[in-house]
């Protein structure tokens, strides 16, 4: 005989997961209001700082780290080569035009130097004994010449002679012809002769001329020689201070080498590295500044360099009036530079809660000035110290300026 079990109830059967659910939706009835709520987080006044919202003139600037250099560099080269074998001047000298920096030997040269001077003294004793034969020459062809006149002369005056002893009846006609004839051929005769003497005469002054200009050739050789020696002293070509010489004696340096440089320290510059985001809105002649000892000193940009290295480009700076006094090359400066003029704006000061927010929103206090209210900003123009402030706030607002590490998150922060 089979026994019929009774089935229990539902509710019986599923008490334990009614139980369960019911004290879950209990405990989510209690506790999810409290999460969606804004929470509040609770920090001591002084443990914050606090800064108000002014209108005044907002300036947009950089502020960067620059470096003094010298307003420009000679850079000094060796003329001629060879080893050194003494160093006069050592590094960051002061030195004047002229004076020595590097000796340096060239056994080559002095041999070049040595057999050109022999040649150029053969050249002059040739040349002196050339000019004497010709200047014999040259009197031997007047003496010449001399005597074609002396003739010419004479035989102009016979001829006339024999005319005159003719018209008297002296000589007869056909005698008169014949001393004519004789007259004709001997005029004839001597003025070749002189052309011929002149021709000679032109001759030996165009040889001299010749030898005069290789003598002329011959002494440029000499002398070009001679002045590469004094390239083997190498002097400063300017007033400056020494720089860059890394030569010691015995050392082979090349014609044409760089062994050193001169800073030029009449006037300075200053160089900086900018941002690369800022590219476009530096140019010449855009104005900055510098504070020394609490004092401001007015610089201009005089050159950009377009080219960006390490996601930054590079600008040079110089003074427009007074320079920090004891200015020294390689002096670090903190550069304002200039981005637009002032303008009329609200501002707050540049705290580190920015690298929180990233100037999204503040915490501004409320009437009481104990509670600190989350409030949504927007942030215009920057500069390191300030910040312009669009919308959100307005003027005499007081916010938290330091850190929201602690708070990032919280609606509220209620000051005790």
């Amino acid at each position: 005989m089979d026994i019929r079990i009774k089935r229990r109830p539902w509710y019986v059967r599923h008490a334990y997961s009614l139980l369960l659910g019911l004290v879950i939706v209990t405990v989510l009835g209690v506790t999810l209001p409290m999460l969606l709520a804004p929470y509040t987080v609770y920090v001591k006044a002084k443990e914050v700082d606090m800064a108000e919202a002014t209108l005044g003139e907002f300036s947009e600037y950089l502020d960067v780290e620059g470096v003094v250099q010298p307003i420009s560099n000679v850079q000094v080269n060796c003329g001629e080569g060879g080893f050194v074998s003494r160093v006069v001047a050592g590094e960051g000298a002061m030195l004047e035009a002229g004076d020595t920096i590097l000796v340096i030997d060239n056994p080559e040269l002095m041999r070049e130097i040595e057999e050109q001077r022999i040649l150029w003294e053969k050249q002059q004793m040739n040349h002196a004994q050339q000019c004497y034969q010709m200047e014999q020459k040259s009197l031997t062809l007047r003496q010449q010449v001399l005597q074609a006149e002396y003739e010419m002369a004479r035989l102009t005056k016979n001829y006339n002679l024999d005319k005159e002893e003719a018209a008297m009846g002296i000589k007869s006609k056909a005698q008169l012809e014949v001393a004519e004839n004789e007259y004709m051929y001997n005029v004839e005769r001597t003025r070749l002769t002189l052309e011929s003497l002149r021709y000679d005469s032109v001759m030996t002054v165009l040889q001299r001329s010749l030898l005069d200009n290789e003598l002329a050739s011959g002494r440029s050789v000499y002398e070009r020689v001679v002045r590469r020696a004094a390239n083997l002293v190498v002097l400063s070509p300017v007033r400056g201070q020494l720089g860059g010489l890394s030569f010691a004696v015995g050392q082979r340096v090349s014609a044409g080498e760089r062994v050193a440089e001169l800073k030029i320290l009449e006037d300075y510059k200053v160089k900086a590295s900018l941002n690369e985001y800022y590219i476009d809105r530096i140019s010449t002649g855009l104005p900055a500044s510098t504070t020394w000892q609490d004092e401001k000193y007015p610089l201009l940009i005089t050159r950009v360099v377009p080219e960006v290295k390490g996601k930054a480009f590079d600008v040079e700076l110089q003074f427009t009036g007074a320079k920090p006094e004891n200015i020294r090359v390689g002096k670090s400066l903190r550069v304002q530079v200039e981005l637009g003029k002032p303008e009329n704006a609200l501002m707050i000061p540049r705290g580190d809660f920015y690298s929180v927010s990233a100037g999204h929103y503040v915490y501004r206090l409320d009437e009481t000035g104990d509670v600190a209210v989350r409030t949504p900003v927007v942030i215009g123009r920057q500069n390191p110290k300030q910040l312009e402030v669009i919308e959100g706030l307005e003027p005499g607002d007081v916010v938290i300026t330091s850190s929201y590490a602690e708070f990032i998150d919280a609606a509220r922060v209620k000051l005790k």
